[in-house]
């Protein structure tokens, strides 16, 4: 009988299934709930994770549940709804929630959790789905330092880098002001590279000054590899998941009384885009989105 806690996860995607795939490796008894995508599934399944049908079910087999899903909302309909997590919970059991969230929103579901005796986590994650599918993720979690751990161990078989970064809710407040620089950085190369086109700046040309410089980073490197080669792989998330990153961060500045410009800019070319049927697309191609809007030619 294996001595390894009991893992659950929801939300095996393009990111999740990479994590899973490296718990059950790692010798971690895996069930799994069912995906509209079932291609991860079945890969789990027939590495030999079991599926359930509902999240109570998921609870019921699992001593850590780990959630990888698109927004809080979904995040409080699992935990918290019918058939939910609490509802097969036993006291102690953890909750690990790895999405991009709302932090107000996280902290009321912790509160909810804990009067069911179980422990809300929130640990979310940055790099790609590349990462994912190599172990080689990075994760901030937010919990005590008990519960950091247990766990820590546990999110080293996805994670290569596993930060504790404060009390619940410090995770995801810590990956939306991440997101703000990297979003709010892709928003402004993309209005550089419209503005490149309009007046006829040669787009190697400013990528080889500004690659040159302190202007240079990673995000500039991934949206110009879209502005001149047309390859926006470098930075796999689609401008509708940005925008709703941007949203939360704006929220939480609100909420804490801060007066910002260039967040709400960032969040409304975000907005823009999706309003002109663009969110399915990788932000890298929101370099064409504002050149087209601007009628520069591409």
């Amino acid at each position: 009988m294996s001595d390894k806690q009991r893992i659950g996860f929801v939300g095996v995607g393009l990111m999740g299934h990479g994590m899973a795939k490296h718990l059950h490796g790692a010798g971690h008894p895996l069930t799994i709930l069912g995906h509209r995508n079932r291609k991860p599934v079945d890969d789990l399944v027939g590495r030999g994770a079991k599926e359930a049908k509902t999240p109570a079910e998921v609870a019921r087999a699992s001593d850590i549940v780990f959630l990888c899903l698109p927004t809080s909302d979904h995040v409080e309909a699992i935990v918290a709804g019918p058939d939910g997590l609490l509802e097969g919970a036993a006291e102690g059991m953890i909750v690990v929630d790895t999405s991009t969230a709302d932090p107000s929103s996280t902290l009321r579901l912790g509160e909810i959790a804990a009067a069911r005796g179980v422990h809300l986590v929130d640990a979310p994650l940055t790099r790609t789905p590349k990462e994912a599918e190599e172990g080689k993720l990075n994760t901030m979690v937010g919990c005590d330092e008990t519960l950091f751990a247990t766990l820590k161990p546990v999110m080293a078989c996805y994670a290569e880098n596993v930060f504790h970064v404060g009390p619940l809710g410090a995770g995801h407040k810590l990956k939306l002001i991440n997101n703000f620089m990297a979003m709010g950085l892709a928003s402004l190369v993309a209005e550089a590279v419209t503005a490149a086109r309009t007046v006829g700046v040669d787009l190697v040309r400013l990528n080889e000054l500004v690659s040159a410089g302190p202007v240079n980073s990673g995000i500039f490197q991934k949206m110009m590899a879209q502005a001149i080669d047309g390859d926006p792989s470098g930075l796999q998330f689609a401008i509708r998941n940005a925008r709703k990153d941007l949203r939360y961060f704006n929220n939480m500045a609100s909420e804490a009384g801060l007066f910002g410009a260039m967040a709400p800019a960032a969040l409304q070319t975000l907005t823009l885009a999706v309003a002109l049927g663009h969110g399915e697309e990788l932000v890298p191609q929101l370099v064409d989105v504002l050149s087209e809007v601007n009628g520069a030619k591409t």
